[in-house]
């Protein structure tokens, strides 16, 4: 018997489909949080080579996954904020129903995830063709080249955060936030020394 002690909750949202088309806003930290991509130099991030590594393998996701995009990402000291497109012939597309009430639809609407060439296709997809299945492919492509280059043991934690990006106005303030991540470092809740502590 497991005890509840090593039962992992998962922080994925119940019932949703992660091979379905949209836009998620990523962010994956560094185990111990420690800065082992870089440092913030007069507001701006300044890579090390592993950021650079990091950097380079997000940008090759396209050529290993060809269902995924990227759009804005950043590299900071020690996390990493990005936005992966799921897109094509990949999931379960979640049309929201017609009704004829108006204001019921409006708010269905708003709350509908933002969607990537909604053209007609196949319903069903591979596994591997999920955010998670992208998002482990980078991790792991990351780690296999700090742990064959560097002395450095454990990268990435264990799992990353997701948001689902529901409309048009959100993704443009996700990509401000990605923008604006490096010049508002010094009250960043990762930065070790934020507030001089």
């Amino acid at each position: 018997m497991i005890s509840d002690i090593h039962r992992r909750r998962s922080i994925r949202l119940k019932g949703w489909d992660y091979g379905s088309l949209g836009y998620y806003f990523v962010t994956i930290c560094i185990q111990n949080r420690e800065n082992l991509f870089g440092d913030i130099i007069n507001g701006n991030m300044a890579l090390n080579d592993v950021g650079h590594i990091v950097e380079k393998c997000w940008q090759d996701i396209p050529a290993h996954f060809p269902h995924a995009d990227l759009d804005e990402f950043i590299v900071m000291p020690n996390h990493f904020h990005g936005i992966l497109v799921i897109k094509g012939f990949v999931g379960a597309y979640k049309h929201t129903p017609q009704r004829s009430d108006r204001s019921v639809q409006s708010r269905a609407n708003i709350y509908s995830p933002l969607r990537k060439d909604m053209s007609d296709g196949p319903m069903l997809r591979s596994p591997s063709k999920t955010v998670g299945s992208v998002i482990r492919g980078f991790k792991i492509g990351v780690s296999q080249w700090v742990h064959k280059n560097t002395e450095i043991f454990s990268v990435w934690q264990r799992n990353y955060y997701e948001h689902i990006v529901r409309n048009e106005t959100e993704l443009d303030q996700t990509r401000q936030y990605i923008r604006d991540n490096p010049s508002a470092w010094p009250q960043d809740e990762e930065n070790p020394q934020r507030f001089g502590s």
